[in-house]
Order: structure tokens, then C-alpha cells, then sequence
């Protein structure tokens, strides 16, 4: 089916390419004249909010730095306390979400996780995927080929892909990008547009009326939301797209990540916000982490996150956000969505396989346990792990929002109680920091947001926390388990000595090709400097070669 024609709105002549003469494959399909005057419309009445709640970030950052503490706000006590008020119920494609594959939306990886057996695919404009102008036009290509079944991939071993039938495949969520992100390919009135409301509105242009005409909908994963008023700047979004475009009021569903420790304290009103539109709330890991050292980087030792493979989902703090995450949602009729499992199958290592999926099952036992009603994977062949794990506790329902966990109780202080973690940072897990920065960032600047490294699907959130534990690490001066205090003497040794272990193991052509140099600049820039910079992914984003 065509896109929708939208009545005459502003000229899209205010919408222009910034890169002028660099243009990918196809992308007239996506940037058609109505799409950008729908942009433009989405950018000048939505643009100018987000400045103000990017400001507002800041100073509530400045109030933690203030305070070293974070409580539930108090303005909003009347939501928390009002039993009546639920999210409108799930649409049949969202009432199922058992297990859900996470991934970027090459072409490669769209057959795949749509033919994964899962009930839900993320398809990741976000950290999954870094944002060079091929990726966020040929994502945009890839999800219309998909819808209109007109999408295969040939790979260069010869090898083909191929949607299989309909009813099997897995119902889309799409992730655009964080509202602290822009898209320098596209200005309106000169202004660079917000990178999540370029992926949002091409996506819902496209799409929204195609997903409903196949029984599904335009069903979206918000990303780094910090407050429950950025949460109801997406809900005017989408209550403005859907009068704009001619969709019924209440189509788009929003399943919010709390990957952010101020995010925690106000999941009752992000849901409440969104309510026409929530459709649930997912527990994050590695960006929830980055987010705990962000804000309270000058609370002191108190605040010192271990190793970050040591903070597992059981930890204290973690228990008791994902727990009060399960009560809430439930409490309010919205699917709780556990979170990832990371691990990658080795080919050649039967062992490390057999390790990892006893990890893996525990995991997401653990999960269903605690009244999640799925989890997130990483990789087809954890699938049917995690489904048996939720199988066994869901049998044929689809969820179990009827455990409502009223045995929870979580006070503000549990929440940031880092402290009570038996855990303290190792010499290994700073060498392993330097490791996973490097090479993800190297990766990420080549155009490659999903990287396997050490058996392990890492994206944007890993370089996020790895770079932020050792900014952590040295400004403390924590004394490492091998007596070596945490320098930035010591990190640009151990960074060294990395990029020369990647030298020899590349080889020197390989080396020569790639972006080690940059890489290591700009991990040692972001975890080193005085000033501690906000998101790796902006200084990184000038770098980005398209």
C-alpha cells in the first residue's frame, strides 16, 4: 500500500539534505515530498520542547550533584496514589511478548529476527545501530520491503534469506533514537532535527497505516527517558501524528526502557503520561549502570559501581528496581519486559555454549519468576531458551499481569543503595573496560552499532558504561584487588598495550583499515577528561565517517 498523502502543510523546502550531494540507495522512496513536510511539521512543534527538556536534564543533574540523593517527586504523589487509572489494553499483536529479539535493521539481520521464533522483534535505530545516513535511510528501506514482503538477502558465501509465512513472523517494535541525539542529514529553518523524530516520523509515515492494514500497528520503544515529562512530550507527538495522518487516536502503542536511575523513581507517571499509548516498560541493564555513575559521578566511594559484570540483575539495587518495576506496570495493566541476554553461540566451544545457556536459563527462570511477562535475547538460538523459561510459568496465557506483587515495597533509598553490593572493582575489569571501548567504538565509528565481542552482543550502552566506570575508577583513585590505584597514567598503559595486542591480531593492513587510532583517542578523551561528557555517542557522532 502507498504511503498516505498528507494535506498541503509547510514547504518542504525547509527540510534540507546537509550533506549536500551524498545520497544512498533509495533514499527518494523514503524522503518523499510528503515525508518531509511531515518532518518538518513534527520538528517545528516539537523541537523547541525538547531543547527545554534537554535543559531540564541538567538541572536536575545539578540537584543530584547538590543532594547526592534522588527521591520520588512529590508533585506527583497524587498519581502514584490514584488505584483507578490503567493504560489502555494491549492490541492482540502486543499481548504476547515472551521473548523478544533485539537487533539493528540491516537487511540481514531484519529476515532473521523476523523468522526468530520470537514474539516481538526491536528493531533498533538506537543503540544497535549506529547512525550513519545509509543505516537510517536503508533501516527505514528494510522495514517497508519487510511489510510489503518484497525483502531478501543474498550473503557473499552465497547464502539466501527469505521472510517465512506471515503468521510466524515477529510483530516489529521499533526503537528510534534518544531525544539527546540529532540528525545532522536533515535541517529544518536551518536547525539540525532531532535524530528520534526523524526515525519516528519516516517510520510512522511509511508504515502506520501499511501495519494496520496487516492487523498490527505502529508500535515504538522509547529510549533514555529521564522524566515523565519527556514521556508526555512523546505522547503529543503521537497524538499530533495520528490526527495529522488520519490514524485512529490510540493505534500507536509505546513500551518505555527504564534505563535511567531518574527514570526509576516516576514509572507510575511515564506510564500515566502515555497512558492512551503505553503499552508496557522494560528493565535496561548496562545503561541503567551508565546512568547511576552519570549522576552520581561526584558522590564518592559510596557510590562506586564494580566491575560491571559483577552487577548482575540479583544485585540489591538492581532487585529492587526490577521488582518495583513488575508491581508497576502490573498495578497499571502494562507488560513488565525483562532484560537482555547477551551471550552469542560460539561455533567451535560446545562448553562455552553449554555454560552460557545454564546462565542464560537461570536468568530468565529468574525473570518469569518475578512476574516479568518476557525478556529481551540477543541471538535466535536463545529463543527457545528464554521461551521455555516463560512457557513454564505462562503455559498458554499471555502474560501474567494478574501477579500484581503487592508483597513490594521499595523505598527511594534501595534504589541508589550501591553501597550494599559485595563487589569492588578488579585490575581485570578495568583492562576489560579499555577492551570492550575500544573495540565496540571502533566498530561503531565504521558504521557498526551490534558487535559481537568476546562471545558477548554489545552495543552503544556497553561503550556507555565501560568508558564511565573508568572515568568513575580515577576520579575516586580506587585501589584496584592487585594494589594499583586507578590512574590516568594506568588506563593509558593498559590502553596501550590493548591497541598493540589489536595491532598484532589484525594484522597490518587490517590495522591500517580500520578506526583503532580514533578509537582509542576517543575512549581515552571520554574516560580521561576533567569534564565529564554526557553521551560518548555525541563527540563520537562528529566522527562518524558517511
Amino acid at each position: 500500500m502507498s504511503a498516505p498523502t498528507p494535506p498541503p502543510a509547510a514547504s518542504s523546502a525547509a527540510v534540507v539534505t546537509a550533506a549536500a550531494g551524498h545520497h544512498v540507495p533509495r533514499e527518494e522512496e523514503v524522503l518523499t515530498p510528503g515525508a518531509l513536510e511531515f518532518l518538518a511539521e513534527l520538528h517545528r512543534r516539537f523541537a523547541p520542547r525538547r531543547a527545554e527538556l534537554l535543559a531540564l536534564r541538567a538541572e536536575r543533574r545539578a540537584e543530584i550533584a547538590r543532594t547526592a540523593t534522588l527521591d520520588f517527586r512529590p508533585e506527583t504523589a497524587h498519581i502514584r496514589a490514584d488505584d483507578s487509572w490503567r493504560v489502555a489494553p494491549a492490541p492482540a499483536a502486543l499481548d504476547d511478548r515472551r521473548v523478544e529479539i533485539t537487533g539493528p535493521t540491516d537487511r540481514k539481520m531484519t529476515i532473521n529476527a523476523l523468522n526468530s521464533g520470537a514474539r516481538i522483534w526491536l528493531a533498533d535505530f538506537e543503540d544497535a545501530s549506529a547512525p550513519t545516513w545509509e543505516n537510517v535511510i536503508g533501516g527505514q528501506v528494510n522495514l517497508i520491503d519487510a511489510y510489503e514482503r518484497r525483502i531478501d538477502f543474498t550473503s557473499p558465501e552465497g547464502k539466501t534469506y527469505a521472510l517465512g509465512p506471515a503468521e510466524t513472523l515477529a510483530t516489529v517494535v521499533m526503537r528510534p533514537r534518544g531525544w539527546h541525539l540529532d540528525e545532522r542529514h536533515l535541517t529544518v529553518d536551518g536547525e539540525q532535527m532531532p535524530g528520534g523524530l526523524v526515525d519516528f516520523g519516516l517510520y510512522f509515515f511509511h508504515n502506520a497505516q501499511r501495519l494496520i492494514d496487516l492487523g498490527k500497528g505502529p508500535y515504538f520503544y522509547l529510549p533514555k527517558t529521564e522524566s515523565y515529562l519527556e514521556a508526555r512530550l512523546w505522547n503529543e507527538v503521537f497524538v499530533f501524528a495520528q490526527d495529522r495522518l488520519g490514524i485512529p487516536q490510540g493505534t500507536v502503542r509505546a513500551t518505555v526502557l527504564i534505563e535511567t536511575i531518574t527514570a526509576a523513581y516516576e514509572m507510575d507517571e511515564i506510564l500515566y503520561e502515555l497512558r492512551d499509548h503505553a503499552s508496557g516498560l522494560n528493565a535496561g541493564r548496562w545503561d541503567y549502570l551508565f546512568s547511576i555513575v552519570k549522576n552520581f559521578r561526584d558522590g564518592g566511594a559510596r557510590f562506586v559501581l564494580p566491575d560491571r559484570n559483577a552487577v548482575t540483575m540479583t544485585a540489591p539495587f538492581m532487585r529492587a528496581y526490577t521488582e518495583l518495576l513488575v508491581r508497576t506496570c502490573h498495578k497499571r495493566g502494562a507488560h513488565a519486559v525483562g532484560g537482555m541476554a547477551a551471550f552469542i553461540p560460539s561455533r567451535r566451544d560446545a562448553e562455552v555454549n553449554r555454560v552460557a545457556f545454564e546462565k542464560v536459563k537461570a536468568d530468565k527462570d529468574r525473570e518469569a519468576a518475578d512476574g516479568f511477562d518476557g525478556s529481551w535475547v540477543a541471538h535466535p538460538d536463545l529463543v527457545p531458551i528464554a521461551q521455555a523459561s516463560f512457557d513454564a510459568v505462562l503455559g498458554e496465557r499471555p502474560h501474567q499481569k494478574d501477579r500484581l506483587r503487592e508483597d513490594v515495597h521499595v523505598t527511594a533509598a534501595e534504589l541508589i543503595d550501591i553501597a550494599s553490593l559485595d563487589a569492588r572493582p578488579t585490575y581485570e575489569g578495568l583492562r576489560n573496560a579499555v577492551q570492550v571501548g575500544i573495540r565496540y567504538i571502533e566498530a561503531w565509528l565504521r558504521g557498526t552499532g551490534a558487535v559481537a565481542i568476546f562471545n558477548l552482543m554489545e552495543d552503544a550502552a556497553t561503550a556507555e558504561i565501560s568508558r564511565s566506570q573508568i572515568w568513575q575508577w580515577t576520579n575516586t583513585g580506587v585501589v584496584f584487588d592487585n594494589g594499583e590505584k586507578a590512574t590516568p597514567e594506568l588506563v593509558r598503559r593498559v590502553a596501550a598495550d590493548e591497541i598493540a595486542a589489536i595491532r598484532a591480531e589484525t594484522g597490518e593492513e587490517a590495522y591500517a583499515a580500520g578506526k583503532w587510532t580514533e578509537a582509542y583517542d576517543l575512549l581515552l578523551q571520554t574516560a580521561l577528561d576533567a569534564e565529564y561528557v554526557d553521551f560518548l555517542t555525541l563527540p563520537a557522532y562528529r566522527q562518524l565517517a558517511d
